[in-house]
């Protein structure tokens, strides 16, 4: 049930800090993502799928870029502290609106939700109370971004390849914990907040997130911040309580004493205290940045590698942007939330147009392994380095395109070249990735 959130002088943070919360080892909970096809191509077998292998390629930041970019990292996550109302883009706002009005949109099982349903969503985003609260705000624990406030999912047609599960239309995006919010509204059930995340935007619960002051602000804003590096943990409360997945990619401000990180917790009327949090092992979080070495790149990318893709990272899992973006994010590096927006992130080199082998010849010779994107748009994948003449990229990959406009599913991050599936003869030719990828992306 909502717990009205009030905003007086004798609910301010309480600032307290209680190293109290535990943060271990842990895994993600199976659901029916782990039990989606996830067939194989040859590059899996005859490229080296050893991630050391690739990182003795790398050509390491100067101190002073890295140290630049990392700046650059802490302004944009903590962004929405720093502004007045949402500054979502006219044309991106509202696109739930025109996507469920245009065409039908369908259950699972492949049953179309009525008009009726859909338009009580509708009714329930409140708009007209749009930028009325502009509370600042935070995650408390692991949550969902939802295009409605809902938490159905709703599909395009099942019955069309591409459609279906687990392509929930309805799942815009993941957010890990700590991550700063502006609240723009409530919706009319009270149960879901609007809110502009420095990478994202949306319908989040309002359970999972908490009202900060300003002197929240100051005290968790500290300049100092760690990383998750280790993929799948958890966290507990005082009680051991499990509270939250924690994945790669989660920031938490470093506490006082060594190996203690900041975190926050919901109150009972919904204001955000600081708790202190403890590790059972010192290298679950780094100070971020973290170098940019062949161990470090090494290490981080596999706790990617087999990962179940998860649109729009649902299922406690990623797709191909939250991939790249977690990946990036301990080295300082920002990305936003999707592949048209991490596109435009860094500095692009266009190989569109390219004959085959000139465009592999310059993405080897114009991009960085594990520090470059290449992009097609609805995808986008982390270059890895070469090899015997052929670029090698990691990338969380739905599957590649077949000549009968189906998919060979891989589902999951694997490395492959950029012709995966090249030994088959039922895959489309022109749909292949090098055909289709637009620009390097360079940080």
């Amino acid at each position: 049930m909502f717990i009205k959130i009030i905003l007086t002088s004798t609910l301010l943070l309480n600032t307290t800090l209680t190293a109290d919360y535990l943060l271990t080892q842990s895994k993600r909970v199976p659901s029916k993502i782990d039990n989606m096809p996830k067939n194989v191509v040859a590059d899996m077998f005859t490229i080296p799928q050893n991630l050391a292998y690739y990182a003795k390629q790398i050509k390491p930041f100067s101190k002073s870029r890295q140290k630049q970019l990392d700046t650059q990292f802490n302004l944009k996550y903590f962004k929405p502290w720093h502004i007045s109302n949402i500054d979502i883009p006219a044309k991106d706002f509202g696109w739930e609106i025109r996507f469920i009005q245009k065409k039908p949109i369908y259950t699972e099982n492949g049953n179309v939700i009525p008009a009726s349903t859909y338009n009580t969503w509708l009714q329930n985003e409140n708009y007209d109370a749009l930028q009325s609260k502009n509370y600042k705000a935070i995650t408390i624990k692991r949550t969902n971004v939802k295009a409605l406030p809902t938490s159905t999912a709703f599909y395009r047609d099942p019955k069309k390849t591409g459609e279906g599960f687990p392509f929930d239309y309805n799942q815009n995006s993941a957010l890990h914990i700590n991550v700063p919010l502006l609240i723009s509204h409530f919706s009319r059930d009270k149960r879901w907040a609007f809110v502009q995340a420095s990478y994202s935007f949306g319908w989040v619960k309002t359970s999972d997130l908490a009202v900060v002051s300003n002197q929240f602000i100051k005290a968790f804003q500290n300049g100092k911040y760690g990383m998750v590096i280790k993929d799948n943990l958890r966290l507990y409360d005082e009680k051991r309580k499990p509270l939250s997945l924690v994945k790669l990619g989660a920031l938490f401000p470093l506490g006082k004493k060594a190996h203690t990180y900041l975190v926050a917790k919901r109150g009972p009327k919904g204001q955000a205290s600081i708790h202190t949090v403890q590790t059972t092992n010192p290298y679950y979080i780094v100070k971020k940045p973290l170098a940019f070495t062949p161990n470090n790149v090494a290490l981080l990318a596999k706790e990617f590698y087999n990962e179940p893709y998860g649109w729009g990272g649902s299922y406690g899992c990623r797709d191909c942007s939250a991939t790249t973006r977690d990946f990036l994010g301990p080295f300082g590096i920002f990305l936003h939330r999707n592949s048209s927006k991490q596109a435009q992130d860094g500095s692009t080199v266009s190989i569109q147009g390219l004959p085959t082998a000139i465009k592999k010849q310059t993405i080897i010779a114009k991009a960085e392994p594990f520090r470059s994107l290449l992009y097609v748009p609805g995808h986008i994948v982390l270059y890895l380095g070469e090899y015997q003449g052929e670029p090698v990229i990691m990338h969380t990959y739905w599957g590649v395109r077949k000549n009968d406009g189906s998919k060979l599913i891989t589902g999951r991050t694997i490395i492959t070249t950029t012709e995966p599936g090249k030994e088959r003869a039922d895959v489309r030719e022109r749909s292949k990735l090098i055909h289709t990828l637009k620009s390097v992306v360079n940080f």
